[in-house]
């Protein structure tokens, strides 16, 4: 099974989404309230791929002993601001994410990313009510 960082850095979308729990959470580094669902994390994490550029890496791997928490340190640049993040990661029993929370800092780059993702959004939502009504 390829992994949540072996997915995002192949740039592989259906991989990632397939490593998500149908009620996986997202909890976004600039949004109030986490987002619900398989449907709209998949999306939200297309945008994402959408945004972050070629430069786009994974600088440090930590798990715990029993492999059901992760953070994935990365580096990117959007709109000439470099973004240090981290994914914070959490599977189920059935080893699919049902957790996902990204924190980023400094404070201009968020703003950045931040504006970013808002113009996604559009995009975003239509995939997440395109998916949601064709799954069971």
């Amino acid at each position: 099974m390829t992994t949540f960082r072996e997915a995002v850095e192949a740039r592989d979308a259906a991989a990632i989404e397939a490593l998500l729990a149908d009620d996986v959470v997202f909890t976004s580094p600039v949004a109030f309230k986490p987002y619900p669902g398989k449907a709209l994390t998949a999306a939200i994490l297309r945008g994402v791929l959408r945004v972050f550029g070629e430069d786009f890496r994974y600088v440090r791997e930590i798990a715990d002993a029993g492999g059901r928490d992760h953070a994935l340190i990365f580096e990117v640049t959007v709109d000439g601001k470099t973004v240090n993040g981290c994914d914070f990661l959490h599977y189920d029993d059935e080893g699919r994410i049902d957790s996902l929370t990204v924190m980023v800092r400094p404070l201009s780059a968020a703003q950045a990313l931040a504006e970013a993702m808002g113009a996604q959004f559009p995009r975003i939502q239509e995939e997440a009510l395109a998916a949601a009504q064709i799954q069971p």
